[in-house]
């Protein structure tokens, strides 16, 4: 299951756009698998920035999520470049991401539940003093 789908990207953008970048055939229909390569993207960038606060797969499709897969996926269908505003919908979302990685923003479920703060202990390992002055004596 893709976070949006053809519909989504259709509703989106308009189906004249959809088959500009995503009709490579010519046959009127947008290709599936140039559609599923493109929606496969943008659920592997969504994933790569909310795994670290999300359980993945996520059960339901929150609308932020849905929202900024379409984004994703309509950029990725521009293969000769993307027009400014699909440009602008992409880079919203990547920033909206990487606040979601942050912890700035949270996705809200089904429920309007919200992701609890991860607890735990930090451990670090820090090697032993390198420069000291024993280490240095007869340096000059």
């Amino acid at each position: 299951m893709t976070y949006a789908s053809l519909e989504d990207l259709t509703e989106r953008a308009g189906t004249d756009e959809i088959l500009q970048i995503a009709d490579r055939d010519d046959d009127l229909v947008a290709d599936p698998d140039v559609i599923d390569a493109a929606l496969a993207h943008a659920d592997n960038i969504v994933n790569g920035y909310i795994a670290s606060k999300y359980p993945l797969p996520l059960a339901t499709t929150p609308p932020l999520v849905l929202t900024w897969a379409t984004s994703i996926a309509r950029y990725f269908l521009h293969r000769d470049g993307p027009p400014d505003y699909v440009e602008t919908d992409y880079k919203d979302a990547i920033a909206a991401l990487k606040d979601v990685a942050r912890g700035l923003i949270a996705i809200p479920d089904i429920a309007g539940a919200v992701p609890e703060a991860a607890t735990g202990t930090h451990l670090s390992d820090i090697p032993s003093q390198v420069f000291s002055p024993e280490n240095l004596r007869g340096w000059k």
